[in-house]
């Protein structure tokens, strides 16, 4: 898995453990609609740190509980 991948699946499931809807925490974090659409379809698979600061905002959690994940923990290494 690469880190976009875990960045997804990390998103879907706290949006599903918040019951929130992806276009509700686009409201709540001031990201566009269309940025975080792009996100969790996969689209765009290199989010930014103020982009995912945004989005920890809105779900109401520090970036530290967002990386607090297993999806996170055997991360492929990425080398370009």
């Amino acid at each position: 898995m690469d880190i976009g991948q875990a960045v997804r699946l990390r998103l879907l499931e706290l949006c599903e453990e918040k019951k929130l809807t992806v276009n509700h925490l686009a409201l709540r974090s001031g990201v566009t609609q269309s940025t975080l659409n792009n996100i969790v379809s996969g689209r765009n698979r290199s989010t930014t740190v103020s982009t995912l600061k945004k989005l920890c905002d809105g779900l109401e959690i520090t970036m530290v509980d967002f990386f607090r994940s297993p999806l996170f923990s055997q991360l492929e290494q990425e080398l370009r």
